[in-house]
């Protein structure tokens, strides 16, 4: 590996421990609520707000694009704990509902962009070998911050709050590293090590670290795209996780 290798990886890995850091622990929440894809659902509606920054021309601003994606989180936030108060028996439902009606949002918004389809690419596998400083630095800032609230007030945030979190640390992963890769650092850390009593978090952190530095390799090395490689790298390291996991048990 070559000093360009290593110029274009590293922030691509510093972008996939700051996702990790928010979202193995919400992962773990998310599991135990028994509401798996509420984390697809939020990314898209984050997407969404992706979607319409850049029909208003705002793509470049990132600020910009930040705030507009964050409300829309914000927004979905809301419906979803208004859906867990309301309508608990068919929740799930209502997350699978939401989701389907951004990701097809989306693509009407689009409908008549020439480009459409590396958008979506883009919003769905990421493009986590292009992050920037910026971008690292203010997802850093974020990450600190909602790490601090989630410490502060885990037991305490109640459904909106909790939501509301969710929304905010999604918000900035989809940016960094596209819907599919939020899924999978949430669910397969959480997963490979929900029979676990002892050191789970550890462990769960070690799953997505390896994950996230195995799937870049292979995506240098044999020229793969890079979030599907980690998406593949990343269930691999966790079923052996799982399954050893089980075998002890």
């Amino acid at each position: 590996m070559d000093s360009m290798d290593l110029g274009i990886l590293l922030p691509a890995f510093v972008a996939g421990l700051l996702v990790l850091a928010t979202h193995v622990p919400l992962g773990m929440k998310v599991l135990a609520r028994g509401i798996i894809f509420v984390d697809l659902a939020v990314a898209q509606i984050a997407g969404l707000g992706v979607i319409i920054a850049g029909l208003f021309g705002l793509a470049e601003n990132t600020l910009a694009v930040q705030g507009i994606a964050a409300v829309s989180a914000l927004l979905g936030a809301a419906l979803l704990a208004y859906t867990e108060r309301k309508l608990p028996q068919v929740q799930e439902a209502c997350i699978g509902l939401l989701f389907v009606l951004a990701a097809t949002g989306g693509i009407l918004l689009m409908s008549r962009d020439v480009h459409a389809g590396e958008h979506l690419k883009d919003l769905l596998v990421g493009q986590i070998l292009w992050a920037s400083n910026s971008q690292l630095i203010a997802t850093a800032i974020l990450t600190a911050s909602l790490l601090a609230l989630w410490r502060v007030f885990n037991e305490r945030l109640g459904s909106f709050g909790f939501y509301a979190l969710f929304a905010m640390a999604v918000t900035a992963s989809v940016q960094l590293v596209g819907v599919y890769l939020v899924f999978t650092s949430l669910i397969v850390p959480a997963l490979a090590t929900h029979r676990l009593q002892q050191r789970r978090k550890l462990i769960a952190y070690a799953v997505g670290i390896t994950g996230y530095a195995v799937g870049l390799l292979l995506s240098v090395w044999s020229d793969l795209p890079t979030g599907a490689a980690i998406v593949w790298a990343m269930a691999l390291v966790g079923s052996v996780v799982l399954f050893k996991g089980k075998k002890e048990a």
